[in-house]
């Protein structure tokens, strides 16, 4: 009697929380960014007007607020218009967010970030750095309007274009591009770009370039230009990165790293750690007293011929507030498509902001529901945890999860997050991802992995005959039954019998595969949500890469992933 009288209660839970969850009204916004407007030095402009609408029910009750004094954003009649006032702001590119807030709506709050180009975007010269025999980085720019160019260069060589195309939006956008031609020797090489005709006046102006051929290393940034992060007072110091490549010849060197604020202190750090091609900068808002936008700068030395170089950062650090997760933020770790179906007992991550104000906490098996305070719920039930730090926690969706529209959510202690909508379903097959091209996390018997021979990686293609292991996620609940955050048993095995095929070759159609049923398909022994699927490789496969695809025995089929094959 008990055990009905639980079961009865449960039901009513679900139906009770299903009713809310489609009673909530769901915020949606017509687009999340704006920009670049070009307007004038001084000027002003109303910038856009981003629609919004309710896919929930109930009243939306919205607010915006800007991250910048220069933006003006008015909730109005089905839109946020964005007014923009360039005031004092110096010609320059700057971008800014506007927060739209609802307490009581799912999917709230969103951000729309909009760029402003004030005055002219075209650079006052250029200098392009190109390798024999390669094409330099693009150096890229928006115009008011469309733009009449005419490029003279040194002795007539055609090796400058100005390739554009227009956008019914806010601007054109162009690239200054250069290029190695056969026979050009080493050194530097002038030309002059002249554009015309835009409405915007400063657009209309002469530009020199110079394209230095060398064959010493060439430095190229990712990302290419300011760097900029975000973050709440009381968070923890945070390291970003700076990969620094070799776009030409030669062995590229980095020299040294050297940081420079502006204001607000000493909140940012520079070095170059060992082994890693590029530069670290390192945040730290802790030395910041109140909230606020600060700017600095890194002097990057490199024996490269466009060095040395100068990255501009910026740091924003607002007040703390309640735990934010990101609208399409819960993606499966697998596919990490937003939108994408979550399975009952699949493995998520979670991304937003503040979700924990501390050092990132590590889970262990049994994994727990609360990692220093930090929790996630799924329809209201807690969820296990594998990981939580400020900006990502991953977790496991509990087995029991009610499949159909779903809410997440997240809090910290005293702090409930807003909630996000997913879509819930028994199960939803995804094959990890190996992260080199289009392969999967897929095993060969000996341990490496069935792709091309790669150097520095275990690997060699798969053969007729083999058996090949492959890992996934979202295959659903077990025989026999496993519990969320448990480690599987070793005995008896926990299979999931709903797998009845893995599909090889045919291009990705499930008409033109071969179908071969797995030897065992159920969760790994000793892991929580990580499901494998040992299968033997068909003969009759094409040499080369070829799909494969599971398939349920409902007719679902997981996402392409890729094995290589002799």
């Amino acid at each position: 009697m008990g055990v009905k009288q639980v079961v009865c209660y449960t039901s009513v839970f679900l139906l009770t929380f299903a009713a809310s969850a489609l009673a909530a009204p769901k915020l949606r916004l017509s687009t999340t960014a704006v920009g670049p407007v070009v307007l004038a030095v001084g000027g002003s402009s109303s910038a856009a007007s981003v629609d919004y609408t309710n896919a929930g029910d109930g009243n939306l009750n919205l607010s915006a607020k800007s991250s910048v004094t220069w933006l003006n954003p008015i909730v109005s009649g089905g839109g946020i218009n964005l007014n923009v006032q360039a005031g004092t702001l110096a010609r320059g590119s700057y971008t800014g967010l506007v927060t739209v807030s609802d307490p009581n709506a799912v999917d709230a709050p969103q951000t729309i970030s909009i760029t402003i180009q004030v005055g002219t975007g075209i650079p006052d010269k250029v200098d392009l750095y190109v390798a024999p025999n390669g094409s330099s980085d693009s150096v890229d720019f928006v115009a008011g309007s469309k733009l009449t160019s005419t490029i003279t260069t040194q002795n007539n060589l055609a090796f400058l274009s100005l390739p554009g195309s227009g956008s019914f939006t806010f601007n054109v956008p162009y690239q200054i591009v250069g290029k190695h031609l056969p026979g050009m020797a080493e050194g530097n090489y002038t030309g002059t770009i002249v554009t015309s005709g835009s409405t915007f006046a400063p657009d209309n102006k002469s530009t020199p370039v110079t394209l230095h051929v060398t064959s010493q290393p060439i430095a190229r940034l990712t990302p290419n230009g300011l760097v900029s992060y975000r973050v709440a007072q009381g968070a923890q110091k945070s390291t970003q990165f700076v990969v620094i490549a070799n776009g030409g010849q030669g062995t590229l060197s980095i020299t040294g790293a050297t940081a420079t604020t502006a204001s607000g202190g000493n909140w940012l750090t520079a070095a170059t750690p060992a082994g890693f091609s590029g530069i670290s900068l390192d945040f730290d808002p802790s030395v910041i007293t109140a909230p606020g936008t600060f700017q600095g700068s890194v002097a990057v030395t490199t024996n490269a011929a466009n060095g040395p170089i100068t990255i501009p950062v910026q740091f924003e650090v607002f007040a703390a507030t309640a735990p934010v997760s990101y609208y399409g933020g819960a993606v499966n770790n697998a596919a990490a498509v937003s939108g994408d179906v979550l399975a009952q007992g699949t493995i998520v991550a979670l991304f937003g902001e503040q979700f924990t104000l501390g050092a990132p906490q590590q889970g262990t098996l049994p994994l727990t529901t609360d990692l220093a305070g930090t929790k996630v719920f799924v329809n209201d039930q807690p969820a296990p945890l594998f990981y939580s730090s400020y900006g990502q926690i991953n977790f496991q969706v509990p087995y029991n999860a009610s499949t159909g529209p779903g809410l997440i959510r997240v809090e910290r202690p005293g702090q409930r997050g807003n909630s996000i909508s997913v879509t819930i379903a028994a199960r939803a097959p995804r094959i990890l991802k190996l992260g080199i091209d289009r392969y999967g996390i897929i095993v060969n018997q000996d341990g490496s992995f069935p792709i091309p021979t790669t150097p520095g990686i275990a690997s060699h293609p798969a053969k007729a005959g083999d058996v090949v292991v492959i890992y996934a996620i979202g295959l659903g609940q077990t025989s026999p039954p496993v519990k969320e955050g448990a480690s599987a048993p070793t005995s008896p095995l926990a299979t999931v019998p709903s797998i009845t095929n893995v599909l090889f070759g045919g291009g990705g159609f499930a008409g033109e595969s071969i179908g071969v049923p797995p030897m065992f398909a159920g969760l790994t022994p000793g892991y929580a949500g990580l499901y494998q699927i040992n299968v033997t490789v068909p003969a009759g496969l094409p040499p080369g890469e070829t799909p494969v695809i599971l398939q349920g025995n409902d007719g679902t089929l997981s996402r392409i992933s890729y094995i290589s094959v002799q």
